[in-house]
Parts: C-alpha cells; sequence; structure tokens
C-alpha cells in the first residue's frame, strides 16, 4: 500500500472521529460535554499512535498469543493512564470537577476503559497490522524482483563463453584448412563480439539489432558451408524498434548450425513482428546417424529467460524427429517499442 494511500485512511478516520465525538454532539445534541469531548479526543489520539507506531509492531506476533495480549493490556493501560491525567487531575482545575464520581476504584476505572478504548485500539491495530502487511509484500516482491534480476545476470554471463567457445570452433576448421575464408571469418567474429559485449551489458535491445546479431553470425556460417544458397532466409519486420531481450534468439540459430546438415541441405528461418508478436520460425535437418538430442546449454538458458522475462507472454514449441529439428517461438512484445 503507498504511503498516499495509509495517510488517506488515517485522515478518512479521524475526520469520522471528529464528527461523531465532537461536533454533532455540540452542534446537534446541543451537549455542554464540550471540554470533556476534546479531553477524550486528545487521549484516544495520542494512544492510537502509541498503539500504531510501536506496540503493535513490537509485540504482535500471531505465532506467541500471549505476546499479542500482553500488548492490548499495554496499550489499555496506556489509554487509562492518559486519560486519568486529563480528566482526574488536570480538568478539575479548569471546571471544578472530574468525569468519573469520587470514590471510583482504579479497578473499575481500568476495566471501564477497556471497553471505552476498544475502538480506537481496534482501528489503530488494524491500520498499523496492514501496514506491517504491506511492507512486507513490498519487501517480499523487491527481493523476487532482486532474485530475477540475479538470475538474469548469472544467464546472461553463460551466453558469451557458449556462443565464444561454438565460433571458434568453426574458425579453428577453416585454420586449419587454410581456407582463405579464415581471415573473413575472424573479422565477422570481431564484429560480433563489438555488439554481444555493448550490448549484453543491456536489459533490452530493439529488435532489429537482435535480427542483426542472426545476420552477422549467418555470415559468419556462410563461410564455412559449401551451399550457402541453401540457407532461407525470409524476415518481415513492421515495428523492429520493439524491445527484446539480447541473445534471445542467438541460440536457437547457433543450435541449427552445431547439429545441422549442411552438405546437400539447408535450414528455413521466418522472422515476422505481426500485431507486435514475434514469430521466430527455425527448420533445419539434423547431421545422419545423430543420437544426442540437439537442445543443450544455450536452449536451456533461453527456456529460463524466457520464463523470467516473459511469464504466460511467449510459447514455445521445438519438435525433433529423427531427420529434423523446428523451432516454433512466440513472444507477446505489446508495450515494449521505445
Amino acid at each position: 500500500m503507498k504511503t498516499k494511500q495509509i495517510l488517506f485512511l488515517h485522515l478518512f478516520y479521524w475526520i469520522l472521529n471528529i464528527t461523531f465525538s465532537i461536533l454533532i454532539p455540540i452542534l446537534i445534541w446541543k451537549t455542554d460535554h464540550a471540554v470533556l469531548n476534546a479531553t477524550f479526543f486528545i487521549v484516544s489520539f495520542i494512544v492510537f499512535y502509541i498503539n500504531y507506531f510501536f506496540i503493535v509492531p513490537f509485540f504482535f506476533n500471531i505465532k506467541k498469543l500471549y505476546l499479542t495480549i500482553f500488548g492490548f493490556f499495554i496499550s489499555v493501560g496506556c489509554f487509562v493512564i492518559f486519560r486519568y491525567l486529563s480528566e482526574e487531575l488536570i480538568m478539575p482545575m479548569f471546571i471544578g470537577h472530574g468525569n468519573y464520581a469520587e470514590g471510583t476504584s482504579l479497578w473499575f476505572y481500568y476495566f471501564d476503559n477497556v471497553f471505552y478504548s476498544s475502538n480506537t485500539l481496534f482501528i489503530s491495530t488494524a491500520l498499523a497490522l496492514f501496514n506491517i502487511f504491506f511492507k512486507r509484500e513490498e519487501e517480499r516482491q523487491q527481493l523476487i524482483q532482486e532474485k530475477k534480476s540475479a538470475e538474469l545476470k548469472a544467464l546472461k554471463t553463460q551466453i558469451n563463453p557458449h556462443f565464444i567457445f561454438n565460433t571458434l570452433n568453426n574458425i579453428y576448421s577453416l585454420v586449419y584448412q587454410n581456407s582463405d575464408k579464415a581471415l573473413p571469418a575472424i573479422e565477422e567474429l570481431g564484429q560480433l563480439l563489438r555488439y554481444s559485449t555493448k550490448d549484453l551489458e543491456k536489459d533490452f535491445i530493439t529488435l532489429d539489432k537482435e535480427i542483426g546479431y542472426l545476420d552477422s553470425l549467418i555470415a559468419l556460417e556462410k563461410l564455412r558451408i559449401k551451399n550457402p544458397e541453401l540457407l532461407n532466409v525470409e524476415k518481415k519486420l513492421s515495428h523492429p524498434k520493439l524491445n527484446i531481450s539480447p541473445m534471445l534468439l542467438v541460440p536457437f540459430v547457433e543450435n541449427a548450425f552445431k547439429h545441422g546438415d549442411f552438405r546437400n541441405k539447408g535450414f528455413d528461418m521466418k522472422i515476422s513482428d505481426n500485431n507486435k508478436v514475434l514469430h521466430f520460425y527455425l527448420l533445419n535437418f539434423k547431421k545422419e546417424k545423430m543420437k544426442d538430442s540437439v537442445s543443450g546449454i544455450g536452449i536451456e538458458n533461453v527456456r529460463k529467460r524466457l520464463e523470467i522475462l516473459y511469464p504466460k507472454k511467449y510459447e514455445l514449441n521445438m519438435i525433433e524427429t529423427e531427420t529434423n529439428f523446428t523451432v516454433d517461438l512466440k513472444i507477446d512484445l505489446k508495450n515494449e517499442e521505445n
């Protein structure tokens, strides 16, 4: 609960209190107890906030009922003391008499004020508990958010090393074969690393930048593939400035190149953002006699990040057969535009 809402509840309560305990008796009922009503209001106000700020936070414990009961009697005791001081010691100096008849015992005075203080203490305790509950809820939500942020940072640190490891393997192969494609591959890798190092520090980047990663990665992989013309890529972007978490699509493309059969086959990749819903589709053919599943660290990483960043706003379907692997991902990116 926000501070303004809490202040409004307090203000509303005291307006009602003043209206029914002071204004109505004086203006409508024409009572002559204005001083008594005023002193009772002042006592109620003081004890209300003693109970609110000190007694409830310190003594209220649902698991230790005896502490709660003890706190209640302390609050009543405060009410009795302040009321006795104001009505039985101070007020007689001004109007010549107190509120209670002479000879009233302290026990009667105390237990009679259990009733008179009950309304004040009930409202005070209820508002104090509301305040404590909402503060704890805010702290819980903050802890959850901090946990998510820490988890995301940990997942991000897994992306770059994994990505570099796969790419360096490809470049090593080109260098080993003395291929003239090795130097362009190193240059392309440098370009990718500049992008990834800069943008991985951000929580979100624009969709066109993420697609730029894919373009650079595909360009790098084409250097080692005999039939690069078999790589079919279709892009239809109407909202290129939508925000997306960086390196969210890259692992799927990495996975395709790592496990795909590109000797006489390629892959189909389609990206669109109709109605601000990103649709990423990727179909690639698996290497023959491949026993291991094509999913790995990168794919599992993406699953976790999707669950943290886009709960109930994404749909990920991955279908693996003996011959191919298909990824069909949809993410609702509405309200994510710069």
